[in-house]
């Protein structure tokens, strides 16, 4: 005979499970038709950016390439390109897929609100360089087009992101990329390096492991081998030929460089003058040096070294401040001279 009480509790529990899941709105069926939406909306948007870089780089798209790139099956590659096909976002052509003028301005929405997140974070976040692109990717598709003016108008309408990439404006226009590839330059030829290809990851981390950011001036030399001899900031640096494409620059006039002289050379007593400050400082870091007054003109004097050696104390208008060695050397410097008694900020 079974217990009441048991059978009782047995349907109570059947019940608040089945609540539990078919609840609306709020339900597990319902969270899981949202997340199926979600990451489909967001599959079809990741197409419409994959066609718009394929097709402005002229190389066509067919199911394997989409599948290799979005790192889903062929058969839900084919599914993919169908619907944005019919929905009038693409054609099928005999070269492959192609985004029609709607598909394009779709495709351009997504691609700004990308790179104007990147110069977020690159502005107004402590974020590693080599994190940008993947936070960028997971937040482009939470932005309505109203947050992404919004966050255009916060950022000051910038035209190109960290990378030195064009930004689609809000009507659909795009910048023209500027600069050309490191591997036209001739040898002896210099420039200043105004773009860095960051996909794949890995290479990007390569470059920005080198030291090459964007506004810094570099020098060919020759080939080596399989590299091309660089001067950087005055220092001989090699780059590996599959990475001269992935950099771009403005020519400049030929000269040779010097080693920057920076606040890390400084020994304990010696006083320089700020010139500049790397590009490679951004966001809160370069505000946090902002805010202690370091802008070119300021004398700055190394006064106390930790027991490591690491880090320096500095005096900057009249405040001792600790900088680690990492951080000085964005710090560029001349030698001071003469120097008159500092202003106490």
């Amino acid at each position: 005979m079974v217990d009441p009480k048991l059978a009782l509790l047995v349907f109570a529990v059947l019940v608040a499970v089945t609540l539990a899941a078919a609840w609306p709105r709020h339900g597990i069926w319902a969270k899981a038709r949202r997340l199926w939406r979600v990451s489909d909306r967001v599959r079809l948007e990741d197409t419409l950016k994959y066609l718009f870089h394929r097709n402005a780089a002229g190389t066509a798209v067919h199911p394997d390439s989409l599948a290799g790139a979005l790192g889903v099956g062929r058969p839900q590659a084919r599914r993919l390109l169908a619907r944005v096909a019919d929905s009038g976002l693409a054609i099928n052509t005999a070269t492959g897929f192609r985004l029609t003028g709607d598909g394009r301005s779709e495709a351009l929405r997504i691609v700004r609100s990308h790179r104007l997140l990147e110069q977020y974070f690159a502005n107004h976040t402590s974020v590693s360089p080599a994190e940008w692109h993947d936070l960028a990717e997971e937040a482009e598709h939470e932005l309505s087009p109203q947050d992404v003016e919004r966050l255009a108008r916060q950022l000051g309408q910038p035209r190109f992101d960290p990378h030195g990439d064009p930004i689609p404006t809000a009507t659909g226009e795009m910048p023209a990329a500027l600069g050309l590839s490191l591997a036209n330059l001739d040898e002896g030829d210099a420039g200043t390096i105004v773009h860095l290809e960051d996909e794949p990851r890995e290479d990007y981390e390569r470059l920005i492991g080198l030291g090459l950011a964007l506004g810094k001036q570099v020098v060919k030399r020759g080939p080596r081998g399989s590299e091309v001899a660089l001067d950087l900031d005055g220092k001989r640096l090699m780059l590996p030929d599959d990475l001269l494409d992935a950099v771009n620059v403005e020519r400049g006039e030929s000269r040779t460089t010097r080693p920057a002289r920076t606040l890390a050379d400084l020994q304990r007593g010696e006083s320089a003058i700020v010139t500049r400050v790397s590009t490679e400082c951004r966001g809160a870091q370069r505000r946090r040096l902002l805010d202690l007054g370091v802008v070119p003109g300021t004398v700055i004097s190394a006064e106390m070294l930790s027991p490591s050696g690491d880090p320096m104390a500095y005096r900057i208008r009249g405040a001792l401040i600790a900088l680690r060695q990492a951080h000085a050397r964005w710090i560029e410097v001349e030698p001071a001279h003469s120097i008159a008694q500092q202003d106490v900020a």
